[in-house]
């Protein structure tokens, strides 16, 4: 038994029929059907029943086509870790951004890296800070971007920049015509952030608990479509301005700093120490951290670099 084969089993599965497979592996159909019964000569068991809708996998074959498929699984991780010591590497790289950067970072980092690493394919997950700190641990993520970055040992970080956050509010809002906002009024306003433990909402809570109050918030949220759509109702919310600037420069929104005190975070680029192709996953790291420090000194993102 051999790779090709395994393949061939798991594709006439995947097809449900060995005409709709033939055709997929462009072999022909006969010649497939001799794969196949030779397969289950040499294992001794019927792998698959055919019926008038095609073909399913009997209970061997359904042991057969797991066990095929991590075999397949591992033989292409083996091609992209040697493929990957190239000059020119190859592989998929996953990519997490946080929700707040996602919007504003996924097109720059895209072109850089069809640029610069024709070969990588790059998949981007957008999620909140708290479920990128667990997948990055976890090694479901190569690469994240996080913020206020936890210490774990499965992983290595390079701290970028500190980012202010801000108020921000409708342009026909109220709130809109004050040029800076003391952090204590956040009590008295009708807010809409994150929930915990949210990363953002963290900072938020840990300065109130500093200054012994509590903040006003009016709706905890977890989506940045819905945080959008009540900041154009009414509501106001706390977030960086990188993560609004689409509607910022198109003046529907205003950012306004908060003061007195200024709540920032400070932003790191995370490497999995469990990720299967490290010399590309660390080509993408260096590369995000190039793009993000270029947006930084074209004032495309407002913060302070770290580095």
């Amino acid at each position: 038994m051999d790779i090709k084969q395994l393949r061939y089993v798991v594709q006439i599965v995947d097809s449900g029929s060995v005409s709709k497979a033939a055709e997929l592996l462009r072999v022909a159909q006969p010649s497939l059907s001799l794969q196949l019964r030779t397969v289950e000569e040499e294992l001794g068991v019927k792998l698959l029943v055919r019926h008038a809708r095609g073909v399913s996998p009997t209970e061997d074959g359904k042991v057969f086509v797991e066990h095929a498929r991590k075999v397949l699984r591992e033989m292409d991780q083996i091609r992209e870790v040697l493929s990957s010591t190239s000059s020119n590497p190859t592989g998929r790289v996953t990519v997490g951004l946080p929700t707040s950067a996602c919007r504003g970072l996924s097109l720059p980092l895209t072109r850089a890296v069809a640029a610069a690493y024709p070969g990588i394919k790059l998949h981007i997950v957008e999620a909140m800070t708290g479920s990128l700190d667990e997948w990055i641990e976890s090694g479901k993520l190569d690469i994240a971007l996080l913020y206020n970055h936890k210490a774990y040992e499965n992983v290595a970080w390079t701290e970028m920049m500190v980012e202010d956050l801000m108020v921000i509010a409708a342009a026909d809002s109220e709130y809109a015509r004050l040029d800076q906002v003391q952090f204590a009024s956040l009590a008295d306003m009708p807010l809409v952030l994150p929930g915990l433990p949210n990363t953002l909402r963290h900072v938020l809570e840990r300065i109130a608990t500093r200054l012994d109050m509590e903040i006003g918030v009016t709706i905890d949220c977890d989506s940045l479509q819905s945080i959008i759509e009540l900041v154009k109702a009414g509501y106001v919310t706390v977030f960086p301005s990188f993560g609004m600037s689409h509607m910022i420069s198109s003046g529907e929104f205003r950012a306004i700093p908060l003061v007195n005190p200024t709540p920032n975070w400070r932003l790191s680029v995370v490497l999995s120490k469990r990720t299967a192709n490290t010399h590309c996953s660390q080509a993408i790291v260096q590369l995000l951290a190039e793009t993000i420090r270029s947006m930084v000194e074209e004032k495309r993102w407002r913060a302070n670099l770290d580095f």
